[in-house]
């Protein structure tokens, strides 16, 4: 179990690579998004591969089924507003980060740690969520 963390939220790059990551570095627990569920959705359509598709698509259903669906709601939108301002305040432009931010926006309202294999996508936000890099 990574830093005591007894659930996560795992962001799609985590989610995407799952078994390669040493189930030590991630919490006993995970919750994912609903906006990574439109994320692994969305990656579906992006290959031409059958068996490529196939294997997403199986994942997408492992993961609907496996792990409790945060929605992004009022109390995510409220932290999103935040992290938008750390980000501003960061020198980071957060409009190509749209997607991240409301993955961890809803982290941050649940709240939980947020799991990563992108950890940069996230700087500037550290005061305000956690960030956990696997």
């Amino acid at each position: 179990m990574s830093e005591d963390h007894v659930v996560g939220m795992l962001d799609t790059s985590v989610i995407i690579d799952l078994e390669k990551i040493d189930p030590d570095h991630l919490p006993d627990g995970f919750i994912v998004s609903a906006i990574t569920l439109g994320e692994l959705g969305a990656g579906v359509h992006t290959t031409d591969d059958p068996v490529e598709r196939q294997l997403r698509i199986s994942r997408n259903r492992r993961v609907e089924l496996q792990w409790e669906t945060v929605e992004f709601d009022v109390s995510a939108a409220q932290h999103y507003a935040i992290l938008y301002a750390h980000m501003l305040a960061a020198g980071r432009n957060p409009r190509s980060r749209r997607l991240d931010l409301m993955i961890a926006a809803t982290a941050a309202s649940y709240p939980a740690p947020l799991y990563t294999r992108n950890p940069d996508d996230f700087k500037g936000l550290e005061s305000a969520l956690t960030v956990v890099a696997v």
